[in-house]
């Protein structure tokens, strides 16, 4: 397929490079060694101040950038943190997307995340059903500043003739994940329970709510290579889903987690605990005709990331 956008020989800003989509995105383009990566942190810049942000773009002058920043959690972090995940990802996209329109940024790509869908989409969900019902009551605050990010690039696409582009993936997991049981999403946080309990010697495993709903999940390293794809093979106003196109119930996902930690036992559920959306599943037709497939099942992926979070987990 032919290549909209080279990447080759390119600065490339990954904002977020630290956290786990960003850092996946960095190791993707390293492997590579055919462009020239800028990163900066938290300390080198507060992509929340307007002022920093468009200093930084400013002074390094990145040709591309791949805008993985953002306040990130799982549904208790976002019910109970509403405002922060509301401005912090209202101020980054906004501070980020015009700096660069400012700096003559050649082309951006917007990480959103599919919880900008309707609570009650059809499925699998097709990028056209945004903005088509309610959004997840748990998760709104997060939802609408992404949607905003996805509407900024099409707005500074439409006036000004950016080539500002957005992807929504799925929900993602592994090397570099938040392990935080306050603020992490499902995955993570039944890796570390299912841990824990089994070095304590304990019997069987407790997940939130009923553990009937489906989540589709995708490997951090596959959805790194799908948005790396996408720079350099798409530019449109409608963004694009990235996900893999299979959903599992949580109550399998937690099966296979127990297995590979080695916890016996029964699996329980709280159904005092909010379930969330009853499914989320990503059309990715659009993203397959791009030609891009998802490659990692989802057990090994699990396998590689209690690989990766026992080797780490006194830092996490």
């Amino acid at each position: 397929m032919t290549k909209r956008y080279d990447l080759t020989g390119k600065r490339v800003w990954v904002a977020g490079h630290r956290g786990m989509v960003g850092s996946a995105i960095k190791r993707h383009l390293e492997a590579r060694g055919d462009c020239e990566l800028v990163l900066a942190d938290r300390k080198q810049v507060d992509l929340t101040d307007q002022g920093q942000t468009a200093d930084f773009i400013g002074s390094q002058r990145p040709q591309a950038v791949f805008l993985a920043a953002a306040k990130v959690g799982g549904i208790h972090a976002n019910d109970t943190n509403p405002a922060a995940f509301l401005y912090e990802n209202l101020m980054i996209a906004s501070n980020v997307i015009h700096a660069c329109h400012g700096a003559g940024t050649e082309k951006l790509l917007f990480l959103g995340s599919s919880c900008i869908y309707p609570r009650m989409a059809e499925q699998p969900m097709k990028e056209d059903q945004l903005l088509t019902g309610p959004l997840e009551p748990t998760n709104e605050w997060y939802a609408v500043a992404k949607i905003a990010g996805i509407k900024l690039c099409q707005a500074y696409r439409r006036q000004y003739g950016n080539d500002f582009i957005a992807a929504m993936p799925t929900n993602l997991y592994g090397p570099g994940d938040n392990f935080d049981l306050q603020t992490s999403h499902v995955l993570p946080a039944l890796i570390r329970k299912a841990v824990e309990a089994k070095a304590r010697g304990e019997a069987g495993l407790t997940i939130w709510g009923s553990g009937e709903p489906r989540r589709e999940f995708m490997y951090v390293e596959d959805t790194a290579a799908a948005l790396v794809h996408l720079m350099e093979h798409y530019s449109g106003e409608d963004f694009v889903n990235v996900g893999t196109g299979h959903d599992v119930s949580i109550a399998e996902a937690a099966r296979m987690i127990m297995e590979i930690v080695g916890l016996e036992g029964e699996l329980r559920t709280d159904r005092t605990k909010p379930d969330g959306t009853p499914r989320k599943l990503m059309d990715v037709s659009k993203l397959s005709a791009l030609g891009f497939t998802a490659e990692t099942p989802l057990y090994d992926g699990l396998l590689r990331t209690v690989a990766w979070y026992l080797e780490h987990k006194q830092a996490v």
